[in-house]
């Protein structure tokens, strides 16, 4: 019986801490997530920054790998059409960002009707400011500069409340898993 209370309290704790899936990347979780950089712009070309992309609570970024070219990173973006809505009732705002050109990202949100908001990240610079560059592809590589899949619930004040993330790029958080990780943040 002595051995329930530390139990108990052990699990409490637990329960506590937000998601974390799979690997740990990026800004730590309490820590104040890294400005978006000064080049980092919107679907018509305008700077972005966490404020411009929040909701009245806050905001949920994807970092993805490229729409142009993968597979999972497409899948991903049609699955959380889904979310936009329940984010947004919730007072979060979606945001999506990637090495990607602006012009590459409309063609794709056009055809498959994809509203959440993308953002492109010419040079990786907010890629490499939030620690996500996948290290795996070199200068030569078409593929220089995509981020770890990673998403990130940040706060009004742009604190990192929960993050999700998966060992590799085949295997994404799920739309309910996201929307849960929102509803754990107090």
């Amino acid at each position: 019986m002595r051995f329930l209370i530390p139990v108990a309290a052990i699990v409490a704790v637990l329960a506590a801490i937000p998601a974390v899936a799979g690997v740990d990347v990026g800004p730590a979780i309490g820590t104040k997530a890294p400005a978006l950089a000064a080049t980092a712009i919107d679907a018509a070309g305008k700077p972005a920054t966490l404020k411009s992309i929040r909701g009245d609570k806050g905001t949920v970024l994807m970092f993805f790998r490229s729409v142009k070219w993968c597979p999972y990173c497409q899948h991903q973006m049609i699955e959380f059409k889904a979310a936009t809505a329940p984010l947004a009732q919730r007072g979060y705002r979606l945001a999506a960002i990637s090495y990607d050109d602006t012009a590459t990202q409309a063609a794709f949100a056009a055809k498959e009707g994809v509203t959440l908001t993308f953002l492109s990240d010419p040079g990786s610079k907010t890629i490499d400011a939030w620690n996500l560059r996948d290290p795996q592809y070199k200068p030569d590589s078409f593929a220089y500069g995509v981020p770890k899949p990673a998403i990130f619930v940040l706060d009004r004040k742009g604190v990192v409340r929960a993050k999700l993330a998966e060992d590799g790029y085949k295997v994404r958080p799920t739309v309910e898993a996201v929307l849960a990780a929102v509803d754990g943040v107090k």
